[in-house]
């Protein structure tokens, strides 16, 4: 069997409770992870936030290369 390296990109919509939009970016951004919610339920309690939704919308592969 071959080895290949893929480039992959994917983008989500993530629906969150937070307290301000900037706390929701940072949130989405740090707690998440191919599509699960990585946080903690102290995670949560510490930072006053939950993550309800994420919904994959985007899944393309733009390279693909054999390793050798």
């Amino acid at each position: 069997m071959k080895t290949f390296k893929v480039n992959i990109t994917k983008s989500y919509i993530i629906k969150i409770k937070a307290e301000d939009a900037n706390s929701a970016k940072e949130y989405t951004q740090y707690f998440t992870n191919n599509i699960k919610d990585i946080s903690t339920e102290h995670d949560r309690e510490i930072y006053k936030f939950q993550i309800t939704d994420i919904d994959c919308k985007i899944n393309d592969v733009f390279e693909v290369e054999e390793i050798k």
